[in-house]
């Protein structure tokens, strides 16, 4: 009966330090969600970035464009490069303030010489 007692605790033990690394297995299903998820996240964060590149052609210029880079994660646009001048830079930015999807813009652009 004691044996007994004692195999059921010891069985009892194993179950509880078990859970936590059970319970962090994703099911095929959940792998599957999370990472249709994430495409779906990339292929906006994509779109939004040739919208805005789009843009910055329309409004800025072409030869600017060519040393502006435009990176977007979630809605968060971040200029870099270098521009001829602070209007420039002004401007690309307020440019890509008005693309629809861009909710907040990382002007990291410096001006030539400046």
């Amino acid at each position: 009966m004691k044996l007994s007692i004692v195999v059921r605790i010891v069985v009892l033990g194993a179950l509880l330090n078990a859970a936590p690394v059970l319970a962090q297995e994703k099911t095929s299903d959940q792998a599957t969600e999370e990472g249709r998820q994430q495409n779906t996240r990339l292929a906006r964060d994509g779109a939004l970035t040739t919208k805005v590149h789009t843009a910055l052609m329309n409004n800025v210029g072409l030869n600017t464009l060519r040393r502006i880079n435009v990176d977007s994660d979630n809605g968060v646009v971040t200029l870099k490069g270098v521009v001829d001048s602070e209007d420039t830079k002004k401007r690309a930015e307020e440019v890509t303030r008005r693309v629809s999807g861009v909710s907040q813009v990382k002007n990291e652009l410096s001006v030539k010489g400046g």
